[in-house]
């Protein structure tokens, strides 16, 4: 299968501040084997890196200290989660505060500045295995390549990770649409879906450096 779409979060169109149509939805749309050269396959890398790297996506990807993070523009300096949080082996705070406790789960949109974001999945950090946060491109390229460290998913699985955690209304579309003053991820979810299989399409390859 080398098409699937998907349109998502239909109810964001009647909200106040809904997302803009190439972010609500996304088309996998595989690039011919042997199309995309190794160039553009490290070009999209850089531009698959500029989103994983961000705040959005980084802040909550972070290593085995449990300890999701306060970084980018909104936040002024780099800092772990204000009041002390450590989301545990769980991930998900329960065996301190749970990350529920202040992220409800729900659709609504994120328009209030200060509040708690929300999405449509409850709310955790991403597994240990998926440390983004201060790593480096070669290093977390490296990490979305090898199926033990990424879900065990091959290109064609991480982009559909990516459109069904968005049907969701999860994790992936706040980080286009997180309201309030924070800082959304750079590009499109599509523009990601696309970049994503153009670098698997050229053998995913990867920085040297």
């Amino acid at each position: 299968m080398n098409r699937i779409a998907i349109a998502v979060a239909s109810v964001w169109v009647a909200l106040a501040h809904p997302l803009a149509a190439e972010e609500a939805e996304a088309v996998i749309n595989l690039p011919p084997e042997g199309s995309v050269s190794t160039e553009d396959g490290l070009a999209a890398w850089e531009r698959v890196y500029e989103v994983v790297s961000n705040p959005r996506c980084a802040n909550c990807h972070t290593g085995p200290d449990n300890r999701p993070m306060w970084s980018g523009p909104s936040y002024g300096k780099t800092r772990p989660h204000g009041m002390n949080i450590n989301a545990g082996e769980s991930r998900m705070g329960a065996e301190t505060l749970p990350c529920a406790t202040c992220h409800i789960t729900s659709d609504a949109p994120n328009t209030v500045p200060h509040a708690a974001p929300h999405v449509g999945l409850d709310w955790q950090l991403a597994p240990v295995e998926f440390e983004w946060f201060g790593k480096s491109s070669a290093e977390i390229c490296a990490q979305l390549k090898d199926p033990e460290r990424n879900g065990g998913r091959d290109m064609m699985g991480l982009a559909q990770h990516l459109v069904e955690d968005a049907a969701h209304k999860g994790f992936v579309l706040w980080g286009w649409s997180p309201g309030g003053t924070r800082v959304p991820a750079p590009y499109s979810l599509q523009q990601h879906v696309d970049d994503i299989l153009a670098w698997g399409t050229a053998g995913q390859p990867c920085p040297t450096n």
